[in-house]
């Protein structure tokens, strides 16, 4: 049985780099227009000439997101943007509304058609249409069972990729449609602005008693719209023989050190999977050493835990620093990303591991001279690492229980 890809998020260039050093097998990204996340995570044109170029040259797959609904204003953009994308070489376009799909077919016919699972694909029925209509993938909708997923994969054509998330931030609303951040905040959820106000701590105000905020549940928590987040690490058999083609790690608004620790959990995991071995532990400890809310499994298996406690987030570690350049015998320039002192116990996380512990001996400055600390932010430093690293390498703190 084939293995799935492995598709990971990228929200800059290091992102994109750190993705495919720590083995994702295509990257998902945005450019200027349309795509459902902030414009803080799109790559402006040259940019994302160079992201493609980069992906491309490691034998890998750029898959660009224009998942927005689109307004009638907004149609006329569409055409010389998707030339350009297709221009660019982008392997396929993510899309979420049926007239972008058609206008695709038209404007950029070499980029294959990936339907977002902003669509809501639940059916085979449904799947069906949209490859009759041009589209080489359906992301299906969070809410599928994993029952459905078996059924659709049955009763459509065997030509028709199907992807699932695997990993990441869930929504309380259905797919992603939601109006909430609209009404409270004026931020389109539709169109990348979403405030997340499902995240924020709620309390109930009885008409006749204005001022009095009510508790709304019992354990003390009011986090009542604040779903889990979704880790399927553990069950990612179970999401190939059921039919899945290709697995999606949500995060493009997240961190390069998310990006890589995530990645390389599930390629980790997908290897093993591949040999036909079971789970290392250490894949699924690196779940935990990014910050996410307490994980579930989503819809797969039922109806989710709705998580209500609070809207802070848990990890067993941090990033410490990335690598920029590294000889033979790991004598290595840094980038700081948080503070780091002599006597610190650090971890390397090379590709493929998790996590090659060793302690701080010494730092030094960009020039050579010896150092007390990284304070400064984003400074450039040298130290002594387990082994050679490639460039994104990251380092970080030596994971501690999930808090």
């Amino acid at each position: 049985m084939k293995t799935p890809e492995l598709l990971s998020p990228a929200g800059d260039l290091d992102r994109v780099h750190t993705a495919l050093l720590y083995g994702a097998d295509a990257v998902y990204l945005a450019g200027r227009l349309f795509g459902m996340r902030a414009k803080s995570v799109s790559f402006q044109d040259t940019e994302l000439e160079q992201a493609i170029r980069l992906i491309h040259e490691r034998g890998k797959k750029a898959y660009i997101t224009c998942n927005v609904l689109p307004r009638e204003k907004e149609l006329a953009l569409v055409p010389d943007y998707f030339a350009f994308l297709q221009e660019l070489g982008a392997d396929a376009l993510i899309l979420a509304d049926l007239g972008l799909l058609r206008m695709a077919e038209r404007h950029a016919p070499k980029c294959a058609r990936h339907v977002s699972t902003q669509l809501g694909v639940l059916n085979s029925e449904t799947a069906s249409f949209l490859y009759d209509l041009g589209a080489d993938t359906v992301v299906l909708a969070r809410e599928c069972s994993m029952e459905e997923i078996r059924e659709i994969r049955t009763h459509c054509p065997p030509a028709l990729r199907i992807e699932a998330f695997v990993h990441g931030a869930m929504c309380v609303s259905f797919s992603g449609r939601c109006l909430l951040s609209n009404y409270l905040t004026g931020r389109d959820s539709n169109h990348g602005e979403c405030a997340q106000p499902c995240r924020w701590k709620y309390h109930l105000v009885e008409e006749t008693r204005p001022g009095q905020y009510m508790e709304i549940s019992e354990s003390g928590g009011t986090f009542i719209l604040n779903a889990e987040d979704l880790c399927m690490i553990e069950h990612l058999a179970d999401l190939r023989d059921a039919g899945v083609d290709s697995f999606k790690i949500e995060g493009r608004m997240k961190s390069a050190y998310y990006t890589g620790a995530v990645t390389n959990a599930y390629r980790m995991a997908l290897d093993a999977l591949e040999r036909g071995e079971t789970l290392p532990v250490g894949a699924a400890e690196e779940c935990e050493a990014v910050s996410h809310r307490p994980y579930g499994t989503g819809f797969y298996y039922g109806q989710p835990r709705q998580y209500y406690p609070d809207s802070l987030y848990r990890s067993t570690a941090e990033i410490k620093a990335a690598v920029v350049a590294c000889d033979e015998n790991g004598r290595a320039l840094l980038r700081q990303r948080n503070k780091i002192r002599p006597g610190d116990r650090l971890e390397l996380l090379l590709p493929g591991t998790d996590g090659i512990p060793f302690t701080v001996e010494e730092l030094r400055d960009e020039s050579g001279e010896k150092i007390p600390d990284t304070r400064r932010a984003d400074m450039l430093f040298q130290m002594q690492i387990p082994k050679a690293a490639e460039p994104y390498t990251i380092v970080r703190s030596a994971r501690t229980a999930c808090g």
